[in-house]
């Protein structure tokens, strides 16, 4: 045994089950102890008390605390700042180290080189795991030793090193649950007996609705969701682009705070890539995505300036619109053009939008409206509940075409033809616009090109219950040709609309 004691400290890894700085600790500890902390740096700025991200952490908490009770056990929580109360913690539990998941967001890792600073003045050192991702930083590489910048090598290379370890749980032996500190001893529930969930008010918020949207935190909740899933996942490929029928898995929050583990779902999907040849194509297609998940870890790990600035330097040069209005219409779901619309009212209604949307908002906010990616960037990391700082980044640069995309820039998306295609009957749209619920399914994707006398009948009055366009799709086309044309060279083949 390396220690008599460690402090597991849980933060986007919500769960007890494959989770490596846990399995670490049992097989390195005599007693192991495992905190949260509901960090106020983070919580206390938050602008809404009904904020759906610390709901759904809350109710994760709180089924690891119960789990962790019905073997024995407990869950120390606080809140506060864990520069502040880990290093405190550590001290009044005498433990010789902090197990930790290794973070990569660049807030994070400042963060705890400050907790592990700390900890070394009370004796105590602070020990990181990789659990986030299947492959991280440094280990997917090209042949010259350089972190990838572009999607398909990277991803060529990452299949390359995937191994049976690689995909393998972390699971510690049957008899190391033992050494997880124990209410037998009545010193050990007096602590715990001072550590216990707090309830949300206490925390500064408030129930957001996440029974209403049938959300919910904790792993039992992501098992559910995967077992769901694992039945639908050979048509994934096809499905996914739909936002009208069920088809992705719906667990990007559940990675996002952990509560399953990756190297499940990457491991489930290897398997049925390989093994059941009828789902194959939909299993690959999944894997793919969980893929790029890891390759947006990376990038943010090895250039941490795409917070801020464009992950392509030139770029850094674009001349933005500013226009509040328009922002404003986008981000209320009034543009006038239904798909971009209903997909803004499914973010601001459940905290989660379709995937094949976030593109089509993000080339419209950039490409039509020509409004700096950052803006649209920031308001989905207020609104998602799954925001995840590499992954929105990447997706967001990727649709401005300021980031690591092999795609040229000016692969613009017409907004009328994404609807027609991936919304044809208009479900999606009628779901979240009801007012355009009696036009045809023809009529719905333009409805200013629809007759008045029609319009009159079908009750939708343009300027009264739903908006003109904000602009011209063709014309905004041709701005952002030029806009980015001025940066590139005149001879670049221009692709048709």
């Amino acid at each position: 045994m390396k220690h008599p004691s460690i402090l597991v400290w849980l933060r986007r890894d919500l769960r007890l089950d494959d989770n490596s700085a846990l399995t670490a600790a049992l097989a390195d500890a005599q007693t192991v102890w495992c905190a949260f902390v509901f960090d106020r740096t983070i919580l206390d700025p938050l602008p809404d008390r009904a904020d759906r991200r610390v709901e759904f952490i809350w109710q994760a908490v709180n089924e690891l605390e119960r789990v962790l009770r019905a073997r024995g056990a407990g869950l120390l929580v606080l809140h506060s700042d864990p520069a502040d109360c880990i290093p405190a913690l550590a001290k009044h539990l005498s433990v010789g180290a902090v197990y930790i998941n290794r973070d990569y967001e660049p807030a994070a890792r400042v963060r705890d080189r400050l907790v592990a600073n700390e900890l070394a003045q009370v004796g105590a050192t602070l020990v990181s795991f990789k659990d986030q991702v299947v492959f991280e930083t440094d280990e997917v590489l090209s042949q010259a030793g350089k972190p990838f910048s572009v999607f398909t090598p990277y991803k060529n290379a990452w299949l390359r090193k995937l191994t049976a370890q690689a995909l393998a749980a972390h699971e510690p032996a049957p008899e190391a649950a033992a050494r997880l500190a124990n209410t037998r001893s009545a010193t050990v529930a007096s602590i715990y007996a001072q550590y216990r969930v707090p309830n949300l008010e206490s925390l500064g918020f408030c129930a957001s609705g996440l029974e209403q949207l049938k959300v919910s935190g904790g792993s039992a909740a992501a098992q559910a969701l995967f077992v769901n899933f694992s039945d639908r996942i050979g048509q994934y490929q096809i499905a996914r682009d739909f936002p009208a029928i069920k088809g992705p898995s719906y667990l990007s929050v559940h990675l996002r705070f952990g509560t399953i583990s990756v190297r499940q779902l990457a491991r489930f999907a290897f398997g049925q890539m390989n093994e059941h040849a009828s789902v194959a194509a939909g299993a690959r297609t999944w894997l793919s995505e969980l893929i790029w998940r890891d390759f947006y870890f990376q990038i943010l790990h090895h250039h941490p300036h795409v917070v801020q600035q464009c992950f392509k330097p030139e770029f850094d040069a674009l001349q933005w619109d500013q226009n509040p209005a328009f922002l404003a219409a986008w981000q209320q779901g009034e543009t006038g053009y239904p798909l971009v619309d209903a997909a803004m009212m499914q973010l601001n209604q459940t905290g989660y939008m379709h995937n094949r949307l976030r593109m089509v908002v993000a080339s419209f906010l950039t490409k039509d409206l020509g409004l700096d990616w950052r803006t649209g960037e920031a308001y989905f990391a207020r609104k998602l509940i799954d925001f995840d700082l590499s992954a929105n980044n990447g997706g967001w640069q990727w649709a401005a075409s300021t980031g690591c995309d092999a795609q040229p820039w000016f692969r613009i998306f017409n907004p009328v033809t994404q609807s027609q295609r991936f919304d044809p009957q208009g479900k999606f749209i009628r779901r979240y616009l009801p007012q355009l619920a009696n036009l045809s399914d023809k009529e719905i994707h333009a409805p200013w090109l629809v007759p008045a006398p029609r319009l009159a009948q079908a009750g939708v009055s343009l300027t009264q219950n739903y908006p003109l366009p904000l602009i011209d799709h063709a014309q905004a086309r041709a701005r952002t040709l030029q806009r980015f044309g001025l940066l590139k060279p005149a001879a670049e083949k221009v692709a048709p609309a």
